[in-house]
């Protein structure tokens, strides 16, 4: 059947074809937005055929275009002038390169997206951003912005923040990071902006020591939530968190000073607070004994503030008896232990959700928790030396409520596995990683054993060369194991190249894909001679060496080149590298 295209002035931007309905090709670049000023409909009478779009109103068709992807919904913006207005005129959430070339496109944007209510504005470090005079033209243009968020604009000052603040007072969330301007400017969006409910500052240069302190004497009405990060001087802000009585979140992260005093302050003057998150902050037992003035407290995130001890928890604990979830990253202190997770457990019944990183808990703090909290159904140990076989055993048998549970880094083996297979009755997922004691086969067993149970497993790998582990174990494992020398050798000698690059290639690979086992001669003379000292060699399940499967043995070719010489007699000289390998691999 024919077809008949619609034309925008003398060329064709669409094709209707009966077969699929309709189908668009754009023929015409589109140089400027001032081409789409005005909507035109499409010709839609062909032979046989019709555009069924034309069916949908626009309301419908924005509401499609709300599912699209920002590439995709750029791309339909193009198809035609009505697609191009809907799209404008309905666009909610704007993303713009910050940068102060933009400036002159600013009004034509603006006028396509007229109902933007979420704005980003991202520069990166090397570009120079906008300034004053741009800010204060998206303010008069978009009067109506709910959502801001602004990302290395270094060239905005506190006299636009403050023009921008008044022309924009619904403003509800305001984030921003990496900023030159200071406490004025966060002074005005708290001034102005009556229905601020989230406030988020991220390394904002401009608040330095002697800085005027913000939020003195504003009230903010609506303020909800308070987010710190890496702030030099984050103290200033403490009348704000005082004064704001509604403020229920509180997040202070990786912020300089001494932050016992302020929290002491904040637990006095703000009681309504709900959800706490300290992450690397120089905090004490002081700090913590402010929080607990906070009763209604029901989610405490301590991670990486290495001065709270158990007498710190201790005091949240028998304060704030609402305590839903606890998360609590010891950085492998052992100030926190079963002391506090006992009193955790006896006075916080309504514990659903507890993370435990590098704690060391032993089968009697986790059996007071399990016993009391009848609630928990989430559970994460992660890097606990002292978690084994008789813990979860523990946890399996008196968890009854318990629905996900994370193992990682920890001592445990297939035992400890075995016995979730008929405890937790309730437990939907289980994930498992990083431990070296159990094997994979287990997982295949569990599944079996509680078909409806969903088991996340990575299995330990054998270690590799390069000495890249993460903090808590080794690497995960990838689905083949690596390859020995000798298969490298092998398939080296089966290509048909043999020049000075594919033989120095060959060489570096087999030395980077030896396996532990390959040490194990070296290993036996190491420990014969010296005892094990402080070097470990993993081989355990992969050779029957005698001192095998103690821990993780990093080997560069130096000291590799060093056992050579001290144990079997090598001259400098006759170190070549072929022959290292052809050692190892006999």
């Amino acid at each position: 059947m024919g077809q008949s295209s619609s034309t925008f002035g003398a060329s064709s931007d669409s094709e209707v074809s009966v077969s699929r309905r309709f189908s668009f090709r754009s023929t015409a670049v589109i140089s400027s937005l001032e081409q789409f000023e005005e909507p035109e409909v499409l010709e839609s009478s062909v032979s046989g055929g019709r555009d069924y779009t034309f069916d949908l109103p626009d309301e419908c068709l924005a509401s499609v275009f709300q599912f699209l992807g920002a590439g995709d919904r750029k791309r339909c913006s193009l198809v035609c002038k009505r697609w191009f207005r809907v799209d404008g005129q309905n666009r909610c959430r704007l993303s713009l390169n910050a940068q102060s070339e933009i400036l002159p496109f600013l009004p034509s944007l603006f006028t396509r997206f007229d109902s933007v209510t979420k704005l980003a504005l991202r520069c990166d470090r090397k570009s120079i951003s906008i300034n004053d005079d741009a800010l204060i033209l998206i303010s008069i243009r978009c009067r109506n912005l709910s959502r801001v968020k602004l990302r290395g604009c270094r060239e905005i000052t506190d006299v636009g923040m403050d023009i921008f603040a008044q022309n924009c007072k619904s403003l509800k969330k305001f984030s921003c990071g990496s900023c030159l301007f200071g406490s004025k400017a966060m002074n005005a969006i708290l001034t102005h902006c009556k229905a601020l409910e989230e406030f988020s500052v991220k390394r904002l240069r401009g608040i330095q020591d002697g800085s005027e302190m913000i939020g003195s004497g504003i009230e903010a009405p609506s303020l909800k939530s308070v987010c710190l990060k890496e702030l030099i001087n984050g103290q200033c802000f403490e009348p704000l968190i005082i004064g704001a009585k509604k403020l229920t979140t509180l997040k202070v992260i990786r912020c300089l000073g001494d932050w016992d005093k302020v929290l002491e302050k904040i637990g006095s003057g703000n009681t309504g607070l709900i959800e706490i998150h300290l992450e690397r902050l120089q905090v004490s037992d002081l700090g913590l004994s402010g929080i607990s003035k906070c009763t209604n407290l029901e989610v405490l995130r301590i991670v990486k503030t290495p001065e709270c001890t158990n007498s710190g928890l201790i005091c949240v604990a028998e304060h704030c008896k609402l305590l839903r979830k606890l998360h609590i990253d010891a950085w492998r202190t052992n100030r926190i232990g079963d002391e506090g997770l006992i009193v955790v457990a006896r006075q916080c019944l309504n514990l659903q959700e507890l993370v435990l990183i590098g704690v060391n808990p032993t089968a009697l703090g986790l059996a007071a928790v399990a016993s009391n909290c009848h609630k928990l159904e989430r559970l994460a140990l992660c890097g606990s030396g002292s978690v084994g076989d008789a813990e979860i055993a523990c946890i399996a048998a008196k968890c009854v409520a318990l629905k996900k549970l994370c193992i990682k880094g920890c001592p445990i083996s297939d035992v400890g596995i075995e016995s979730l297979a008929w405890g937790c009755p309730n437990l939907a997922k289980i994930k498992v990683k990083k431990c070296r004691g159990v094997s994979g086969g287990i997982a295949d067993w569990l599944r079996e054993r509680r078909e409806s149970l969903i088991v996340n497993w990575d299995d330990v790998e054998v270690e590799r060369l390069d000495g890249t582990t993460s903090e808590i174990g080794a690497l995960e494992s990838v689905a083949e194991f690596p390859r020995t020398a000798a298969q490298v050798s092998d398939s080296a000698a089966a290509s048909s190249s043999n020049g000075p690059m594919n033989l120095l290639r060959t060489k570096i690979l087999a030395y980077r894909n030896l396996v532990p086992c390959a040490f194990r001669s070296i290993a036996c003379s190491w420990l014969r001679l010296y005892g094990p000292y402080d070097l470990d060699f993993s081989c355990k399940g992969i050779c029957n060496c005698q001192n095998a499967g103690l821990g993780k043995f990093v080997l560069s070719l130096p000291v590799f080149s060093w056992l050579l010489i001290q144990f079997h007699g090598f001259s400098l000289a006759q170190l070549d590298f072929s022959y290292i390998i052809g050692f190892l691999t006999c």
